[in-house]
């Protein structure tokens, strides 16, 4: 029960870094590619390389790696957000701009895992 409790409050926690980023990203560099959501991806994926690569190398405890990676993790990146990106980009003509938001979210998103798994590895 204390997992559970604790994986929503990090989940709040999560929710409101993404939002915080999101905004303060898109404010400083608007535009019509989603920064902030991409940003919220890459460095969420980033993370949760890093917990795993620590839970399985470095003996961090499974509940931890449960309450930031589902909870923080979990909340903090957007698949849902980053599909709306995709089809607004679309529907705006914006075909070349959404491939690229694309292959930029999965090719870094995967590198910033790979990196995260490495250094918690270390």
């Amino acid at each position: 029960m204390i997992t559970l409790l604790a994986v929503g409050a990090a989940a709040a926690v999560g929710a409101v870094a993404r939002y915080v980023l999101d905004q303060h990203v898109q404010y400083r560099n608007p535009g019509l590619f989603p920064r902030g959501i991409w940003l919220v991806n890459i460095t969420g994926s980033f993370v949760l390389g890093l917990l795993v690569g620590l839970g399985a190398r470095h003996g961090l405890p499974p509940q931890v790696v449960t309450i930031i990676g589902a909870g923080f993790c979990g909340a903090y990146t957007t698949f849902s957000t980053f599909s709306y990106d995709l089809v607004h980009l679309c529907e705006k003509g914006q075909v070349r701009l959404s491939l690229l938001y694309a292959g930029a979210s999965l090719a870094v998103g995967l590198a910033a895992a790979a990196e995260g798994l490495a250094l918690g590895a270390l």
